[in-house]
């Protein structure tokens, strides 16, 4: 395995917290897209984040919580390895109270203590099985994919489209495409990709500029030093953002300094999707229940090591639906991890 530091980023809200949503109403605006409360529903499944991380990746130097003001009451917040971050401790004053996602993970490199290698982490990502350090960073580089995607026009939900294509903006104002290609075509066209992903670079080829990059959602290895110089790249340009509150369509949000690092060959090419799930809870989970029953070892190969649940404007707030999800996690993962208070604290 690796022999470096390696950190977890997560954020977190207390949407139930009424300080909080007295806040929020504050500033609330039209901005049907920023302000939707899939974006803060809190469904109980945190502390199944907690355990998953506990069990599967002991390795981890320190796991960085951030959140505005409160943490979960059953939270260990003694744990050695527990760094409770909150949006002043790194976030600019002027960009304050912050209600989008896309602005703390801009502001991620300014986290104290944090190492140069570390792993983002949404709160809907759970890693069901045992996975060691080099899973995520292989020669002190992040395992990722370099591959073009289309930025697609979905009116479900606008504001994604809007974030790749800015992201693909910013980055082509600092890379020729197809100078990139060449310089590194070994980690556009690896051995181990997925065949379409051959086949979306060859048929990019064809146009000169970038039309956009694909990063898969899920937990995503970094390096601060590439948000360092992007931020030094672009400074008025990111911090004329600040303002953006809640998720806009002008934002930019960590894929951009993922991609960064990316085209500028920082990175060692692997099949990232390998071992990856995706899914949006809907009204039928089954399959996903079944995942986490299984622990990630699907009758299809390859097993599940990272399973995201993506809770999307289409997801219902039916409380039976989080209560499947709640039980399937406690079948499997019912050990109290060491990041939760022991019952007589």
């Amino acid at each position: 395995m690796n022999k470096m530091d390696i950190d977890i980023v997560v954020p977190w809200v207390d949407s139930s917290d009424p300080e909080w949503q007295a806040e929020k109403s504050k500033y609330s605006s039209d901005n049907s897209y920023g302000d939707r409360p899939e974006r803060f529903r809190e469904r109980g499944l945190l502390k199944y984040f907690f355990r998953c991380i506990d069990k599967n990746m002991p390795w981890v130097r320190n796991i960085y919580f951030i959140t505005r003001k409160n943490v979960p009451e059953w939270l260990n917040v003694s744990n050695p390895k527990l760094r409770i971050v909150k949006h002043e401790d790194f976030i600019p004053a002027n960009a304050l109270p912050c209600f989008n996602s896309s602005l703390i993970e801009r502001y991620l490199h300014l986290i104290p203590g944090l190492s140069e290698h570390f792993i983002y982490f949404n709160d809907d990502c759970y890693v069901l099985s045992p996975v060691r350090s080099d899973f995520f960073f292989h020669n002190d580089l992040p395992r990722d994919m370099l591959a073009f995607q289309p930025v697609v026009a979905n009116p479900n939900d606008p504001g994604m489209s809007h974030l790749f294509l800015n992201d693909a903006l910013v980055l082509s104002r600092h890379f020729d495409k197809r100078k990139t290609v060449k310089e590194n075509f070994g980690k556009f066209f690896h051995i181990g990709y997925p065949l379409f992903y051959f086949i979306y670079n060859a048929l990019e080829m064809c146009f000169p500029k970038f039309t956009g990059l694909y990063s898969v959602h899920s937990a995503a290895p970094l390096l601060k030093s590439n948000f360092e110089e992007l931020w030094a790249e672009e400074r008025e340009y990111l911090e004329s953002l600040a303002g953006n509150r809640f998720r806009s369509d002008s934002d930019v949000n960590q894929y951009l300094f993922r991609e960064w690092g990316k085209l500028k060959g920082r990175f060692y090419p692997s099949n990232i999707t390998r071992h990856v799930m995706y899914s949006e809870i809907s009204d039928d989970n089954s399959k996903v229940i079944r995942v986490i029953e299984a622990k990630g070892k699907r009758y299809l190969f390859p097993a599940v090591k990272i399973l995201c649940i993506n809770d999307t404007v289409s997801s219902p707030e039916d409380l039976s639906v989080s209560k499947q999800l709640i039980d399937a996690f406690e079948s499997v993962f019912s050990e109290a991890s060491s990041y939760e208070k022991r019952s007589n604290e």
